[in-house]
């Protein structure tokens, strides 16, 4: 019985000392708030959790083991030169300036075609002929006057042996060098009536020797080049000037590019600025061009300046109708912060940012505003200084693994 009674004692005296320790924790706890009587809540307010260590740390930052780091390439922040330059979309065309609508010179009807779109001609190569009445009757008068010539230089020779031995008179002497000399001018006349249909000096020597009048005339291409259109077919009539021309050719080792730039970006252009044009076809290439002409009125529907260049093609290798992208230079040069374009990363909200370190191993998550790209390097407005080492190579990568750190 006295045993129980000095065992209970014991237990009271442990549960008021207990009681005691719990009413100091309650008192010390710097929010002021009781504790729950739980020893699990109390505990868990005294020693913070490591979700909690991790939401103290900058939400923005990482660090990188050894093995990371062989993922990143750290580089510091260049300045280098970029261009003030003006972009714009176009399509490639013909050189009109260099494009020759080729006509016959006679009226008559095609009898040949010997080239088709798209072929690349020479000067003097036959493009189509035609049956010219107009060609036959200029053949015609060719041999009847060479034979009046060859018949009056045969007389005029008799009249002058005649002479010598007093059977003529003088007067049919003149007379005969008198019929001679217009036999001669009616002969060169026929001979630079041919010219105009194109016959060579041989070819007429030939018409003259053979007697024989053909009046099949041959229409060639007067300039080297590409036919860029064909209104022509066997059988049709066709007149001088009478449009459309049966064969345009155009020249080709220079091609247009047309474009409509902006309203507010036309006033940076200028006759001769030299430029540089991407094709879409060729990726890869740059081709030389100079602006030659700018729009004298902005459309009223799209609020756009035509502006026209000129192209260097000596490979003949550009068509009509492709799509080109130009660039014109229209300042100096601004110097400027410049990063890899690998370093730059842009984040699901449309920011652009980088990684900055000072010790190559703790990094930095940075935004940044972006210029230009040129040469594989972005252009920095604003958010980094020239010398500041940041992540290149392996940005993404950091960017990912803060995802991962930040779950």
């Amino acid at each position: 019985m006295v045993l129980g009674t000095a065992n209970g004692r014991t237990a009271g005296i442990a549960a008021g000392a207990f009681g005691a320790a719990a009413l100091l924790l309650y008192w010390a706890w710097p929010s002021g708030q009781a504790a729950s009587g739980d020893i699990g809540t109390i505990a868990a307010h005294a020693a913070p959790s490591d979700t909690d260590a991790r939401q103290q740390r900058d939400p923005d930052s990482i660090d990188l083991s050894d093995a990371q780091l062989t993922s990143v390439k750290v580089e510091p922040v260049e300045a280098r030169d970029f261009p003030v330059e003006k972009e714009a979309i176009g399509s490639i065309d013909f050189n009109e300036d260099m494009a020759v609508q080729v006509f016959t010179p006679y009226q008559g009807r095609i009898t040949a075609l010997y080239a088709q779109v798209g072929d690349d001609v020479k000067k003097g190569q036959t493009l189509f002929t035609i049956d010219s009445p107009d060609l036959l009757q200029a053949e015609s008068t060719l041999i009847a006057a060479a034979g009046v010539a060859e018949l009056t230089t045969r007389n005029l020779a008799r009249q002058r042996d005649l002479y010598t031995t007093h059977a003529v008179s003088q007067h049919d002497l003149e007379q005969a060098v008198s019929d001679q000399q217009t036999a001669e001018g009616n002969l060169r006349a026929a001979r630079n009536v041919m010219r105009l249909f194109g016959k060579t000096d041989a070819d007429i020597d030939n018409v003259v020797k053979q007697h024989v009048a053909d009046s099949a005339l041959v229409v060639p291409s007067p300039i080297d080049g590409r036919i860029t259109a064909r209104n022509a077919a066997p059988g049709l009539y066709v007149q001088p000037g009478n449009a459309p021309a049966p064969y345009t050719v155009a020249n080709i080792d220079t091609m247009w590019m047309l474009a409509n730039v902006a309203e507010t970006d036309s006033p940076a252009f200028r006759v001769g600025q030299k430029q540089r044009v991407v094709i879409a076809a060729f990726p890869g290439r740059v081709f030389d061009g100079a602006v030659t002409t700018i729009g004298a009125s902005v459309d009223a529907g799209t609020r756009r300046v035509l502006v026209r260049s000129e192209i260097k093609d000596p490979g003949h290798e550009l068509r009509a109708g492709m799509f080109a992208n130009f660039t014109i230079s229209v300042g100096d040069p601004v110097r400027a912060p410049a990063i890899a374009a690998a370093g730059v990363v842009r984040e699901g909200d449309g920011t652009m940012t980088v990684w900055v370190t000072a010790d190559r191993r703790h990094f930095t998550r940075r935004t940044v505003r972006i210029g230009q790209e040129r040469d594989g390097y972005r252009q920095i407005l604003d958010g980094v200084k020239v010398g500041e080492l940041v992540a290149t190579d392996g940005a993404l990568f950091l960017s990912n693994a803060l995802a991962i750190q930040s779950r």
